[in-house]
């Protein structure tokens, strides 16, 4: 399954809408992804899977990537 992790670049970083990034890794479970994301030094903020409509709508960003950990 393929998950959206919404998260800030520094663990010491406030969370602020404006500079909240976002990346999609692939997993089993939200515990799975944060366990993978577990050696980055992000401020997670939210990981919520997405399938269906929603991921192809995500993959239509030229962005669209998954990060295979």
């Amino acid at each position: 399954m393929i998950f959206k992790v919404f998260f800030q670049e520094s663990k010491s970083q406030v969370p602020v809408r404006e500079k909240t990034k976002t990346i999609f890794v692939e997993g089993e479970s939200v515990r799975d992804v944060r366990r993978k994301l577990k050696e980055y030094p992000y401020n997670i903020e939210f990981v919520g899977p997405i399938d269906g409509a929603f991921l192809e709508y995500e993959k239509l960003n030229e962005d669209f990537k998954v990060l295979e950990i």
